[in-house]
């Protein structure tokens, strides 16, 4: 009996793509993509080694990555792109491959601080504020961990208060992701080292603000709360 032996050609991935999704991809999403990958070759990764020697955050970015459509890109309406998840999971990867800490302040902005406040807050407080964070012209942060328990919201000591119109918020935080030039705050709830009180929102500018107190809205046992404080 003739032996006979067969071949079977098997393509190769990319060693940028090993699972091969890029297949999986419609046009929009590669575009996305294609986009902020050109913008990291371009503008990030020539300079980010000197943020990173120095401690800073390139700031000066910032206003092209909102040009971009970047900022709170998967909200729909008030002056957001209105994407899809995916578009949003391809534009942070590429972010990340050039600097986690760029890929943060775009995360933080859009997920944990315009959402929330798309999801719960008043028609007001959305007009007010979510048009000026996706121009980049309001940084917002994001506070969950405490110096005793971590980043394990159930852990959390801090708490929340209600006085009247207002709230005392008493607690201590670390590590608040873009703190450092934010407007908003988000926080699980909010947590500071000291008590003060917070005031419904309004155009004009308060120390601190309330904005919506859903419970349980992100994590379980734990009561969210977006505060605002004026840029």
């Amino acid at each position: 009996m003739a032996k006979t032996t067969s071949e079977r050609q098997v393509q190769m991935p990319s060693p940028t793509d090993l699972y091969n999704i890029d297949h999986l991809l419609n046009e929009e999403e590669r575009m996305v993509r294609d986009s902020v990958r050109k913008f990291v070759q371009d503008r990030v990764l020539p300079i980010i080694g000197e943020h990173f020697e120095a401690g800073t955050f390139p700031y000066h970015l910032i206003p092209a990555i909102a040009d971009m459509g970047l900022l709170g890109m998967h909200i729909e309406g008030y002056g957001c792109a209105g994407l899809s998840s995916v578009c949003y999971g391809l534009a942070c990867q590429e972010l990340e491959a050039g600097d986690s800490g760029l890929r943060s302040f775009v995360s933080v902005q859009g997920s944990l601080v315009m959402f929330p406040i798309s999801a719960f807050g008043s028609e007001e407080q959305k007009q007010h504020w979510l048009p000026r964070m996706a121009k980049g012209e309001v940084i917002g942060c994001f506070g969950l961990t405490e110096p005793d328990s971590g980043s394990d919201p159930s852990s959390m000591r801090t708490s929340a208060r209600r006085d009247g119109d207002s709230y005392i918020l008493n607690g201590t935080m670390v590590s608040v992701a873009s703190s450092s030039s934010a407007a908003p705050l988000v926080s699980q709830p909010v947590t500071f080292t000291t008590n003060f009180p917070c005031v419904p929102l309004s155009p004009q500018n308060y120390t601190s603000r309330i904005v919506a107190s859903p419970p349980q809205i992100c994590y379980p046992m734990c009561v969210v709360y977006v505060a605002l404080f004026p840029a």
